[in-house]
């Protein structure tokens, strides 16, 4: 595998030697837990500045070796599961806390799992694809946006619509997509408007619905609007019509096309590392300073110049034990690593890695673990196969 990111290792390596390193960590001998798969446990005080308490526990992977993807709590948009539960479900040899999430399990970032969209952002958040190919996972990374829409050639001329958001809470005068990985019913009230897409090519079933809830079909799924009179665009949604959905991912840093072929899209919120560059500016990413500048539990993914996958763990929260990193702090651990590309994922009480039937941080929830929305799990190789396809949005 010669790709780091959307870029060569060649490139990474000479942007790597184009500015000063950070002075490279040595995160002593690991514990092997399967083929490809290695533990490693950091306790040194000076990875924060002022030194204090810190515990990361770090998975190096070798994609040769393992596959890589992104799981639903439960199996569904609906609903929260611990991570080691999620593991032990899809018998992962080791498994992560992934994505940010509402308290109802809702994702509030782009989210893409198996190849089809569960989740839109309108936010240039950063995230993480991982694209399969045949010698193992590649990873891209960047700051992206996602986006839906609708179209259908009722009597010859296209009508367009933009989806409003894809598999959330349906708001008023908005048009929302809900597909099977949201619940068994779009689980909205009576007083809106709902047509039922199934088939390959998309087709409506039958007409408009008002009662809300509506089941939504294993192959298909549900077009929904919250108001009594949907806009003129979608009056011509009558039964045995074809609907086309379209999805596009715009990523502000380079090229779609990574994006598109991903089979799971992990949304974050502060990419640290890209192509070898350091990031120090996250203005675009529009969260607040206390998210970057206090100490907190954080989880990151990344890899470097060899295609290794690292997934990070930092406890915090627990000043006998760890206190936790900052951005800029957990952005110094990428660069010792020599991580060509950094994502910090979802943190806090959700930071958790379960590795080998046991978590091995110290989630810092007085309760345990927390329950998250979804999980990066890994597994032994399969044979390659491709994923199935799904009548959702791509």
């Amino acid at each position: 595998m010669r790709f780091c990111g959307s870029a060569s290792v060649t490139l990474c390596a000479l942007l790597l030697l184009a500015r000063p390193s950070a002075q490279r960590l040595d995160p002593g001998p690991p514990a092997a837990i399967a083929p490809g798969v290695d533990l490693y446990h950091l306790t040194d005080p000076s990875l924060i500045d002022p030194a204090g308490p810190i515990s990361a526990w770090l998975l190096r992977l070798d994609p040769a070796l393992i596959d890589l993807k992104s799981v639903l709590a439960n199996d569904e948009i609906l609903g929260l599961e611990t991570v080691s539960d999620m593991g032990e479900r899809h018998r992962a040899v080791a498994a992560i806390n992934a994505g940010f999430f509402l308290p109802n399990g809702d994702p509030s970032g782009v989210l893409k799992i198996n190849g089809q969209l569960v989740s839109d952002t309108h936010r240039p958040r950063g995230a993480v694809g991982i694209v399969p190919l045949p010698h193992g996972p590649m990873l891209v990374y960047g700051h992206l946006r996602a986006s839906v829409s609708v179209s259908y050639m009722p009597d010859g001329r296209t009508h367009q619509v933009q989806i409003d958001g894809v598999d959330t809470v349906r708001r008023l005068g908005k048009v929302m997509l809900y597909t099977p990985e949201w619940y068994r019913d779009t689980t909205t009230p009576a007083g809106g408007v709902e047509w039922v897409l199934v088939g390959s090519p998309l087709a409506v079933t039958g007409p408009a619905r008002r009662g809300g809830a509506t089941v939504i079909p294993r192959g298909g799924c549900v077009l929904s609007f919250g108001g009594r009179a949907p806009p003129v665009a979608l009056r011509g949604l009558r039964p045995g019509v074809r609907v086309t959905l379209k999805t596009v991912y715009r990523s502000i840093d380079g090229a779609q096309s990574p994006w598109d072929t991903a089979r799971d899209i992990i949304g974050g919120a502060g990419l640290l590392v890209r192509d070898g560059r350091p990031i120090e500016d996250w203005s675009v990413e529009q969260f607040g300073p206390r998210f970057a500048d206090a100490r907190h539990p954080r989880t990151m993914i990344g890899t470097d110049a060899s295609a290794a996958i690292w997934l990070v763990v930092v406890d915090g929260r627990q000043p006998a034990l760890s206190l936790g990193m900052t951005l800029v702090e957990l952005r110094r651990l990428a660069e010792r690593l020599q991580l060509t590309n950094a994502l910090n994922l979802d943190g806090g009480g959700s930071t958790t890695m379960w590795v080998a039937g046991r978590v091995v941080n110290s989630p810092s929830d007085a309760d345990g673990p927390r329950k998250v929305s979804d999980a990066l799990l890994v597994h032994r190789r399969p044979p390659v196969a491709p994923y199935p396809a799904s009548a959702g949005p791509k």
